[in-house]
C-alpha cells in the first residue's frame, strides 16, 4: 500500500485510500494543492461552501498533473437545488466533472430525497461519477435508499480512535458503502493523549501518523488537513510501518465518540 492505492468502490470506480481535507484551508489553498500533489496526495476533499474551490483550480493547474490522475471530492448544502449546485461547484474547480458529489449534511426536515435526486441527475448526465452523503446516521441512508433505490457509495463521517461506531461500520460494510473520516486528528484535540503517544513512540511515528494508519488499518478512508508542507509530509509518511493487533485493541478502547464539533451525528 501506498498513497497511490485505490479501492474498489460499488459502483466499479476506484478512488484513493486517502486524500488531504481543504476545510479552512483559506491562506495559499493553490499552494498547498500543488504541494500535496507534488507529495503523491491523489485524492482532494472540498466543499462548496469552504471558500477553497479555486485556489484547488489553480492549484491542480499550477501542478500540470492530468485530470485522471487524480480523484476529487465535493459537497452540496442541505438547502437548495443539488443540480445547480453541482454545476456552480464544477465552475468553481473549472472542471468538467468530479470523481464524488456529496449531500454535505441531511436537512433538518429529513433525509432531503430531492437533494439527493438531484445528485442522481448530475450523475446520469456525467457531471460527478459517483455520489454519496456526509453526517447521514443509518436510518438517514436507509430513507434515502428506500425513497430512490441508489444506495450512497460514501458516508463522510467524524472518525478517529476517540470518536467511531462499530455499528455504524458494521451498516457500511454489508452495504459497500465506502467511510470517509473527515477530521481523523481530532483536529490535534487528541493528540497528546497518553496511549496515543506510547504507540507512536513505540513506532517511531507521531500522534497523527498513528492515528492516521488506524484509519488505514479499519478499511476507512481518512482525509487528514495540513496547510504546511511539513504537515503535508508527515501525513503522508504512514505507508512503512503495521500496527500490531494489540496495539490497534488499545486505539480501538479509546473511543467515547467525542467530536470536535460537539456531537457525532451518526452515533
Amino acid at each position: 500500500m501506498d498513497p497511490r492505492t485505490e479501492i474498489a468502490l460499488r459502483t466499479g470506480n476506484r478512488m484513493p485510500v486517502m486524500g488531504v481535507g481543504t476545510w479552512q484551508l483559506t491562506n495559499d489553498t493553490a499552494g498547498t494543492i500543488e504541494a500535496a500533489l507534488e507529495l503523491g496526495y491523489r485524492m482532494i476533499d472540498t466543499s462548496g461552501d469552504y471558500g477553497t474551490q479555486p485556489g484547488i483550480a489553480e492549484g491542480i493547474k499550477r501542478s500540470g498533473i492530468e485530470r485522471g490522475a487524480f480523484y476529487l471530492v465535493t459537497k452540496v448544502e442541505e438547502v437548495g437545488d443539488a443540480y445547480q449546485a453541482t454545476r456552480r461547484n464544477l465552475d468553481e474547480l473549472q472542471l468538467d466533472h468530479v470523481d464524488l458529489m456529496l449531500i454535505h449534511r441531511p436537512p433538518k426536515t429529513g433525509p432531503g430525497e430531492d437533494l439527493w435526486r438531484g445528485l442522481m441527475r448530475a450523475k446520469e448526465e456525467g457531471l460527478t461519477r459517483d455520489i454519496g452523503v456526509s453526517n447521514y446516521s443509518t436510518d438517514l441512508i436507509d430513507a434515502l435508499i428506500d425513497a430512490t433505490g441508489e444506495v450512497p457509495t460514501v458516508n463522510q463521517i467524524e472518525w478517529s480512535p476517540f470518536g467511531y461506531s462499530e455499528d455504524m461500520l458494521r451498516y457500511a460494510t454489508e452495504r459497500h458503502i465506502v467511510i470517509q473520516a473527515y477530521s481523523p486528528l481530532t483536529r490535534t484535540k487528541r493528540l497528546r493523549n497518553e496511549a496515543l503517544a506510547e504507540i507512536a513512540a513505540k513506532y517511531n511515528k507521531s500522534p497523527a501518523q498513528v492515528l492516521i494508519r488506524w484509519n488505514l488499518r479499519r478499511a476507512t478512508v481518512p482525509l487528514p488537513k495540513a496547510n504546511q508542507r511539513r504537515h503535508l509530509e508527515e501525513n503522508i509518511n504512514v505507508f512503512d510501518f503495521e500496527i500490531s493487533e494489540g496495539d490497534m485493541e488499545i486505539l480501538n478502547g479509546l473511543n467515547e465518540h467525542y467530536s470536535s464539533l460537539g456531537t457525532l451525528p451518526y452515533v
